[in-house]
């Protein structure tokens, strides 16, 4: 065959090939028009695309927090919105540093994206884009501009629903099912990336169900290549049919920009955190009251247990009176099954149960000692959000008076750091002249023992802080040049 035969042959095939991919995104009816591309689903979702606008009065100081930057939840700017480091953007402010006086306030504003999802005006949005705030303001693609009351907001998914108040009808996107989608399928992004209305990019579903991320408590995100940027945070993750399948929620970024990663969050998980909204303003969750161990449950790890067989969730530790504990769950016990559905991996486990009503019996297979065992547990709760968020609150307080504020040791902080080994509790921040800079304490510190106790955890620490005598506070904590010993006094 010659060459131009050969590439005759080529090119009938590569257009055979763009044809069925037509076909397949039009439903296998043939009337994708690739001239017009993806229009037909712009002009279908676009007019219940909302911007969002959003206002707060905050407290002036030397130092002000950047608010409500959509993409702070990841990227370069994670350590900066965690440890306060000083911004490398020309024209943002930084970070304020805790325990300042009171002081003069002023207006500061966002905005980001949101979606129309029932004729009665409610939407939904992210919760780094309406979470606490004093004034929304959402403004329709036809213009009309409404202010819109918060109905609640899940700091765990980083789910809000929003509603306005509108005379007629108003545009509705349809819901899809990200159960679904494909790998590879078309996905379309529409937002309003830097206040730039009405913005539709275009993108492939480049992987389902990511987890261990970072960004949010409960994960299972979409993973897109198609265009996210700071004011898309909110909108609307379409499939070719228009229907909504997600909400776009973070990028991956080392450089603030998109980088051919975003992250939405499933609408199916979404709509469950709405109904919930709607119902209490508040969202319920089933717990058993376990301590997973991190990580894989691979082959080696599971012939330690006398199991021969990868997969499933190891117990490292069970609450004592918990739903668990009194099912007859033990330390050591790996978990296969929930409810007839193989146990993959932690963050599915822990999303699964959550999904459970609380008082709802779930049944459990185990493997202990060679053998598999049922056993039903009766879920509980998950302890009170509102109540825990108050109690941070106070363990800021007391953190105040020496000059510092703690983080969790995630696992995406363990690799930025070099903590992967380690156990402990981060330094996010560190006020200037206070005692604890003083004592030679820096943001990034891994802080592994508070008054002689150690503390794996924010929770451990605020016990442990409870252990001191006159107001002192003994840290062990690792640096450079290795662990030391410093002793607090509270600040004058």
């Amino acid at each position: 065959m010659s060459n131009v035969k050969k590439i005759r042959s080529l090119t009938v095939a590569a257009l055979a090939v763009l044809l069925s991919l037509g076909a397949n995104a039009a439903g296998e009816s043939g009337s994708f028009d690739f001239r017009r591309g993806f229009s037909s689903v712009a002009a279908k979702a676009t007019p219940a695309v909302v911007f969002i606008q959003v206002e707060k009065q905050v407290a002036m100081s030397g130092q002000q927090f950047y608010f409500n930057n959509p993409f702070d939840l990841f990227g370069d700017d994670f350590a900066e919105q965690f440890f306060g480091v000083p911004r490398s953007h020309p024209g943002l402010p930084e970070r304020r540093a805790p325990g300042r006086g009171r002081a003069p306030k002023y207006k500061q504003s966002g905005q980001g994206s949101g979606f129309i999802i029932s004729k009665d005006g409610y939407i939904l949005t992210n919760t780094h884009v309406v979470g606490d705030v004093d004034k929304i303001t959402v403004r329709l693609a036809d213009g009309r501009e409404f202010q819109a009351k918060r109905i609640g907001a899940d700091n765990k998914t980083e789910v809000a629903l929003i509603k306005i108040e509108a005379d007629g009808d108003l545009p509705v996107l349809e819901i899809g099912k990200p159960d679904d989608l494909q790998i590879g399928e078309w996905v379309v992004a529409i937002g309003n990336p830097f206040g730039l209305k009405e913005t539709l990019t275009v993108g492939v579903v480049s992987a389902k169900g990511r987890s261990n991320i970072g960004i949010t408590d409960y994960e299972n995100f979409i993973q897109t290549d198609a265009a996210i940027n700071p004011g898309n945070s909110g909108g609307p993750l379409l499939n070719i049919d228009g229907e909504v399948v997600g909400i776009n929620t973070a990028i991956y970024s080392r450089s603030g920009g998109y980088m051919g990663i975003g992250f939405a969050v499933p609408i199916d998980m979404a709509m469950n955190i709405k109904s919930q909204l709607v119902a209490s303003g508040r969202v319920t969750r089933g717990y058993i009251g376990v301590v997973l161990n991190p990580g894989q449950v691979t082959e080696a790890m599971a012939k330690s247990f006398g199991r021969n067989e990868a997969g499933g969730v190891l117990i490292a530790d069970v609450q004592k009176d918990g739903p668990a504990d009194k099912a007859g769950i033990k330390s050591g016990d790996i978990l296969i099954e929930l409810n007839g559905q193989k146990i993959t991996d932690i963050s599915q486990f822990r999303n699964d149960v959550a999904r459970i009503l609380p008082n709802k019996k779930a049944e459990l297979v185990l493997f202990r000692d060679g053998k598999t065992r049922k056993v039903v547990v009766t879920v509980g709760e998950f302890p009170d959000e509102e109540k825990a968020e108050v109690e941070e609150t106070e363990s800021e307080q007391d953190l105040d008076k020496y000059g510092f504020r703690i983080q969790e040791l995630t696992q995406d902080l363990e690799r930025r750091f070099g903590y992967e080994a380690e156990k402990g509790v981060i330094i996010s921040e560190v006020v200037p002249g206070s005692a604890a800079e003083e004592a030679g304490l820096r943001p990034g510190m891994l802080i592994m023992e508070a008054n002689r106790l150690e503390v794996s955890s924010v929770k451990r620490f605020e016990e442990a802080m409870k252990k001191g005598k006159d107001g002192s506070l003994l840290l062990r904590v690792k640096t450079e040049r290795g662990a030391v010993f410093v002793n607090l006094m509270p600040n004058d």
